[in-house]
């Protein structure tokens, strides 16, 4: 399959494109660096220069594809609108990225929610979020143009990429700021639950939607759950710092930026992925996010 990627260079599509060529698939990767460009040649995918302003090439690049896959950027919608023209009636596969961040509560890591969102029972947008939830009901709502169009809602991902970027969005800013402080923290007490998954089980599950998603689903993709605390903890345990400690939200923001801090870092986000396992057989394979921590972290930072 000839599978046309935004984002080659970043965390999540460059492992996708990395993991799908070493599958066997003729993969091109969207990335705006001439060096990346070259970088990714190395590893056997095919460099397409330009951003996701350019329309014309979005447009071009998905009508020559037999799938596209959206790993740039959740919130771009020009780029959505420009794939699925490029894809109307053409019967091939749209694959979006999201993230779980859309159920966030930003409740600054006071508290752990009870609250558990499921993919048939969305709960109505936040003004944070709005815009982010429109732009997936926008993908979903191209199965109706004749597209295979899903959203795969990725919640907080852990594991070393298999592309250019060894580094997920979330953890890794933990680890980095403890190694500078020589101490771990997480915002405000760390109470918050957030559900998790590997990165290589998040290529797999992307693989399968590819073969066999059903025109207009939303996958939550998830393999289980955490507070905040334990995994700051677990941190610290496998960096031999003591006690991980409280943050108050305003350091944090100051720290990692107002989203970061209050969403990435500071929310609940607990959700329960059924639509994957029923409708593609997915199976997550991969070791528990305390299990990585605790083996696979550390070794791969020296």
């Amino acid at each position: 399959m000839k599978i046309f990627i935004t984002g080659a260079g970043g965390f999540i599509g460059g492992s996708l494109a990395t993991g799908l060529a070493q599958a066997g698939h003729q993969v091109s990767g969207l990335v705006r660096d001439p060096q990346q460009a070259l970088e990714l040649r190395a590893l056997g995918i095919e460099a397409v220069l330009g951003t996701l302003d350019d329309r014309d090439l979005l447009i071009a690049q998905a009508q020559a594809a037999d799938a596209v896959i959206n790993a740039a950027s959740s919130d771009h919608r020009g780029a959505v609108e420009a794939l699925i023209e490029g894809l109307a009636g053409s019967a091939k596969v749209l694959l979006h990225t999201s993230g779980s961040s859309i159920v966030g509560d930003a409740c600054g890591g006071e508290r752990a929610s009870d609250q558990v969102f499921e993919e048939d029972a969305l709960p109505a947008p936040t003004a944070d979020k709005a815009a982010r939830m429109a732009i997936d009901q926008l993908v979903l709502d191209a199965a109706s143009r004749g597209i295979r169009s899903a959203v795969l809602c990725n919640t907080l991902i852990y594991g070393h990429g298999l592309g250019l970027s060894r580094d997920s969005v979330q953890l890794p800013r933990l680890l980095k700021q403890a190694q500078r402080s020589g101490v771990v923290r997480h915002v405000g007490r760390g109470l918050n639950i957030w559900s998790n998954v590997h990165i290589a089980d998040v290529v797999e599950l992307y693989r399968l939607a590819l073969e066999r998603t059903p025109a207009g689903t939303f996958y939550f993709v998830e393999s289980g759950e955490a507070a905040f605390r334990d995994m700051s903890q677990a941190i610290a345990d496998a960096l031999h710092l003591g006690q991980a400690q409280d943050w108050p939200l305003e350091q944090a923001v100051a720290e990692w930026g107002y989203e970061m801090a209050n969403y990435g870092l500071g929310s609940n986000s607990r959700v329960r992925g059924q639509h994957a396992r029923q409708l593609l057989g997915w199976t997550p394979r991969q070791p528990t996010v305390f299990e990585w921590i605790r083996e696979q972290m550390l070794p791969a930072q020296a």
